[in-house]
């Protein structure tokens, strides 16, 4: 049902390499690659993550309550992911573990420009 998620940055190029290197845990590639708009996807019909300079050439600020979540295919690559994201300059928001009873396991970090995501795995659903 989903088809791309958009988070603004104010250091195109910087997210531009924050995101190849985190999206490559997770198989992802550029899919779009514009002067204003990139967009990265593991391929087949998945949904895609992109990042933007925003339309408006105003301040682009991470949405309170709004995060990403990246779907993966085991806790190991959720820990993968998380890991990638600190060693590229993320900030913590929530070591990987389980969170609560349904097997739900997941690790949060902020990128380069503020914007909250996740990294999780949850029995039954692939990543």
């Amino acid at each position: 049902m989903l088809g791309y998620v958009t988070v603004g940055t104010n250091d195109f190029d910087g997210a531009a390499k924050f995101y190849d290197a985190l999206l490559a845990e997770l198989g992802g590639k550029r899919m779009m690659d514009e002067e204003t708009f990139i967009a990265w996807s593991a391929g087949g019909n998945g949904a895609a993550v992109s990042i933007i300079k925003p339309f408006d050439e105003k301040t682009a600020t991470a949405g309170n309550g709004t995060m990403l979540a990246l779907a993966a295919n085991s806790t190991d690559l959720v820990d993968a992911v998380y890991a990638k994201a600190i060693e590229l300059g993320g900030a913590c928001e929530g070591a990987p573990g389980p969170r609560g009873e349904s097997g739900f396991y997941a690790g949060y970090f902020r990128d380069l420009d503020g914007n909250k995501l996740n990294a999780f795995f949850m029995p039954g659903m692939t990543g």
